[in-house]
């Protein structure tokens, strides 16, 4: 597995993910997301998971999109956020509803503990994928030679600080939400320890 032999979906939707989360991201988010899409096509290729590119693209870009401050809801949970903005850019795109909504469950579900793969294969290898960049769980799943690959070309930068910012600030506003579930179940100290940034 070699980072040159993953080929980015060339759409007119997947060009106008990167435009935005480009736009509107961090440097770091912007990377996060890059990565999160990476991990989760190269796993996917490892363990013969079937997926929609296209889609897991653009999910994938837009994941957390629900935490930057102009899509920042007060009301829902910053993966609910994020999946209404998606969307809403994918019926700007002209996917059908259908698709639409698929993206927006991608999304949503990249905080489910577990995916089922067979009902949602996008949402178990973006759920797969953060949890490693994020908590930097199961890094052996990846080969040790690609995962340098992928961090030498988008690097990490500042993205545990600022992510587990971006957490507390959830978890102060939104005390039921997902974000204040994972700081109340210690995910500081799984940014803190994450491989990744040791690699």
């Amino acid at each position: 597995m070699r980072l040159d032999d993953i080929v980015l979906p060339d759409s007119s939707a997947a060009r106008a993910a990167l435009e935005v989360a480009t736009a509107y991201c961090s440097p770091a988010l912007l990377n996060h997301s890059v990565r999160s899409y990476l991990w989760s096509v190269s796993y996917g290729a490892l363990n013969g998971i079937g997926f929609d590119a296209e889609l897991l693209y653009v999910s994938a870009l837009l994941h957390d999109i629900g935490l930057v401050r102009e899509f920042d809801s007060h009301t829902v949970p910053f993966e609910e956020a994020g999946g209404h903005v998606a969307w809403v850019f994918c019926a700007a795109a002209g996917w059908p509803a259908e698709r639409r909504t698929r993206a927006s469950e991608v999304i949503v579900r990249h905080m489910w503990d577990e995916v089922d793969v067979s009902q949602d294969p996008e949402g178990h290898l973006l759920a797969l994928a953060t949890s490693l960049d994020i908590s930097g769980r199961r890094p052996e799943a990846w080969p040790a030679e690609f995962i340098a690959e992928v961090l030498r070309r988008h690097p990490r930068l500042s993205l545990g600080d600022e992510f587990l910012a971006c957490f507390r600030d959830q978890a102060e506003r939104k005390p039921d939400g997902s974000a204040a579930q994972a700081v109340r179940s210690g995910i500081a100290g799984h940014i803190a320890a994450n491989p990744l940034d040791l690699a």
